[in-house]
């Protein structure tokens, strides 16, 4: 049974997950911010995504279990074609934790079809076929009047429009996902 969000409760908590690689990297790192609605930072979690592969997936549940907490509410990705068309399965991660997960995207992925064809040219059924199942992609308008892309799995698309306004305090990046980012780019920095 998926938990709902329960939007109401100030202490609500979320892992926001992250992502930062150089182009001559082989890996991406991914930085996990647990935080609570009402903006207290409670916990850090890092992991590694292979550049051009499909683990990413597994990497973020694994992420999760590392944190080994009940206390989570939902899961935030800033992405759903990661890591170079890593492509993150957010029905897989809410079935498997039975929590709700909200990916989001920050500009219109039309032609993504036939990017992924060109970068992959010999096996790029696999990875069409993957993205595919992602199922539909959501227009969300934010109260700061900026324009994101959601695709979630375990709560409406009403519940996640009014968690990412509760979560962006300005521009188009909610606050747990503009923390991972940063602590991303600075762990790849070092």
């Amino acid at each position: 049974m998926i938990k709902h969000l329960h939007l109401e409760k100030k202490g609500l908590r979320g892992l926001a997950i992250a992502e930062s690689f150089s182009q001559n990297s082989k890996k991406s790192i991914l930085a996990g911010v647990v935080m609570r609605r009402d903006f207290i930072i409670d916990g850090f979690v890092f992991g590694k995504a292979t550049l051009e592969g499909n683990d990413a997936t597994d990497k973020i549940l694994q992420m999760y279990q590392k944190l080994d907490r009940q206390d989570i509410s939902y899961l935030l990705i800033s992405g759903i074609i990661i890591s170079m068309y890593n492509i993150v399965d957010v029905k897989k991660i809410s079935s498997s934790l039975n929590l709700p997960v909200i990916g989001v995207t920050y500009q219109d992925s039309s032609g993504i079809e036939e990017a992924i064809k060109q970068h992959f040219p010999n096996s790029y059924e696999t990875k069409l076929q993957a993205y595919k199942k992602l199922g539909p992609r959501h227009k969300v308008t934010l109260g700061t009047s900026s324009q994101i892309y959601t695709r979630n799995e375990g709560c409406t698309v009403e519940e996640a429009s009014m968690l990412l306004n509760d979560l962006t305090l300005q521009g188009s990046i909610p606050e747990p996902l503009r923390v991972a980012q940063l602590l991303a780019k600075t762990i790849l920095l070092d």
